[in-house]
């Protein structure tokens, strides 16, 4: 062994093991993929050990190789904590935000973040789901993302970051001849005996289902059964002329033709959304982030939770910090 490893190999070797394909390991590191393979090659040399099993097929960790792991992940996690301890960002790459889909908090804090730092390159995706967009955090692929940390689970949890943004308020899309889309808004009771789709059967959004159960539990209001995933506003809108089943959404939900859409109230439940990102993670993309979601909450009462509010205990606790 080495007297010294370079962080960088460290970083290949991770990035390679998590996703057991050189070409998206590449991408994800923005080297070429002729780089990355030099890098691993040299790591395998410095260490005295083979490290990957390649065939034209598959690529899988080596014994060495999974007994490297978990050094890996420590030395780079103290790495990253050392050089946020310092001030350091990683300016030099764009950051990947997971906005889940336009017009919602999530893009407005994006847009005061990029005006905050206008030499830094934040580039939005759309990953639909707080728990898919946790996975693809977790593995490097995604930087932050937007949601209900609470909907996570604990071992998740331990390895994200997360700051409250806003107690979203809940509402309600309807067919537009539904009979309760004549309401300013709907009182919760009013859907009793409705049938309503809160993402159930869609891997990506189990969090936001768990809170519609929560929410509709003892109400008399079931929610619908799983239904094809729609991608797009289009699609979302066709499926819903089709089912005409009424959704949960929230109040910042895009306006969709032959739909309307309804603040629920009696009491008002909120959703609470998070800013989340990777444990460790330095970047000056993130600090913007963070002071716009701030600013925003400030100036517009965000985080204010309202006297007639409902929310899960748990989701209390988590918003405050203390689980």
């Amino acid at each position: 062994m080495p007297a010294h490893l370079d962080p960088r190999l460290l970083r290949a070797f991770l990035a390679v093991a998590e996703d057991l394909h050189f070409t998206r390991a590449a991408a994800r590191l923005y080297v070429a993929q002729q780089a990355l393979s030099r890098d691993i090659r040299r790591l395998e040399r410095e260490v005295g050990a083979g490290l990957f099993v390649r065939t034209t097929r598959q690529v899988a960790l080596t014994t060495d190789g999974e007994r490297l792991l978990p050094y890996a992940r420590r030395a780079l996690e103290a790495q990253d904590e050392l050089l946020a301890a310092f001030g350091r960002a990683d300016a030099g790459r764009p950051l990947l935000v997971d906005v889940n889909s336009p017009g919602l908090v999530s893009g407005r804090v994006l847009d005061l973040a990029r005006e905050l730092v206008p030499d830094c390159e934040l580039m939005a995706r759309f990953e639909s789901g707080l728990t898919g967009a946790a996975a693809e955090l977790l593995a490097g692929r995604l930087d932050v993302s937007f949601g209900r940390f609470a909907g996570l689970a604990p071992a998740i949890r331990a390895r994200l970051e997360q700051q409250p943004v806003r107690y979203e308020p809940m509402a309600v899309v309807l067919p537009e001849d539904h009979h309760l889309a004549a309401l300013d808004a709907v009182p919760l009771d009013a859907l009793a005996g409705e049938r309503v789709y809160a993402g159930a059967g869609n891997p990506r959004t189990p969090e936001w289902t768990d809170l519609a159960r929560q929410l509709f539990e003892g109400r008399g209001i079931e929610v619908a059964a799983p239904a094809p995933l729609a991608v797009g506003t289009e699609e979302f809108r066709r499926v819903m002329a089709k089912t005409r089943t009424p959704v949960l959404a929230v109040v910042d939900f895009p306006a969709m033709s032959g739909s309307t859409l309804r603040p629920l109230v009696d009491p008002v439940p909120l959703s609470p959304v998070s800013l989340v990102w990777r444990k460790g993670l330095v970047h000056r993309g993130v600090e913007a982030l963070r002071a716009a979601a701030a600013r925003l909450a400030a100036d517009e009462g965000w985080l204010d939770r309202p006297v007639e509010g409902w929310i899960p205990a748990t989701d209390t606790l988590v918003m405050a910090g203390r689980i």
